[in-house]
């Protein structure tokens, strides 16, 4: 059986909470072996503090290992407090940089899926400021290639994948800025060339999430963090999972926070992290 990880999080937040709930909702595919990973003791629920990001640290550690050696095929992540994490000596922005580094992996991204929404991210975590200095055809391409393998292993053979402008009204023919025409067309006409599915844009970004979400494309490349994640929480935030592309094994996270202020007060809806574990066993 495949043998699926799931990370509790940072313990003093709603991690052990909802993976209760999802694992107790009848709604977690059969047939595979699924360990629970982490000290639910430590820490206070609702008050973070070092021993539970210690504990959120060691479980990732732990799973990071289970993979390497082969004991386990997909690993589900606990949300945790970057802030926690880095308290401890964490020295990547989010899990989604650590699971890159700890499999040397240079080639990845993030995306994220829900029921309405599918969403690959040129840019990650980084200030706002600094998008358009990195924001290079590369970059693009990248999380084009991984969006469209993604999609591909779940059964959608000739995906359509929208790619978003980055300024206004996808700059207007220059009018509010040159990348769309200097670097995001350059890197759409090479997927196209590539032939791994149809790539549509620059499209203007105000209007391309609403095409999307009546079907019209399979996925969205979004330049930056915000642009694809406030349209995608807000259709989706109950079923939105957090995957990062280009590991060797599936890492999957619900789409939320630890959630500190409602921990422990039988307020936690687990949907995204049943979608996760769902998606996880899916891939695995």
């Amino acid at each position: 059986m495949p043998r699926i990880l799931i990370t509790l999080g940072d313990p003093a937040g709603i991690g052990p909470e909802v993976i209760d709930l999802a694992l107790a909702s009848g709604k977690i595919p059969a047939g595979h072996d699924i360990e629970v990973l982490g000290d639910r003791s430590a820490g206070t629920l609702g008050k973070p503090d070092t021993a539970s990001a210690t504990a959120a640290l060691a479980a990732l550690n732990d799973a990071v290992a289970q993979l390497k050696s082969g004991r386990a095929d997909a690993v589900v992540t606990g949300p945790v407090s970057k802030e926690g994490l880095q308290s401890v000596g964490f020295p990547f922005p989010g899990q989604t940089e650590f699971f890159a580094d700890a499999f040397g992996i240079s080639d990845y991204g993030m995306l994220l899926t829900g029921e309405t929404l599918t969403v690959g991210l040129a840019t990650i975590h980084e200030p706002l400021a600094a998008v358009p200095q990195l924001l290079t055809k590369e970059r693009i391409v990248r999380i084009g290639l991984l969006t469209a393998a993604f999609l591909h292993r779940r059964g959608i053979g000739n995906p359509r994948i929208a790619v978003a402008g980055l300024n206004p009204h996808a700059g207007e023919n220059g009018a509010f800025g040159d990348e769309e025409k200097r670097i995001i067309q350059p890197a759409i006409d090479f997927l196209n060339a590539a032939g791994v599915g149809n790539f549509t844009g620059p499209a203007v970004p105000d209007a391309i999430f609403r095409d999307a979400a009546r079907g019209l494309h399979d996925a969205v490349l979004a330049m930056y963090h915000d642009q694809g994640l406030i349209p995608l929480k807000l259709l989706d935030f109950d079923t939105a999972v957090n995957v990062t592309l280009g590991l060797p094994k599936p890492r999957t996270s619900p789409d939320h926070g630890t959630a500190f202020s409602i921990a422990g007060k039988n307020l936690a809806d687990p949907s995204s992290m049943i979608a996760a574990i769902r998606l996880a066993c899916e891939l695995a």
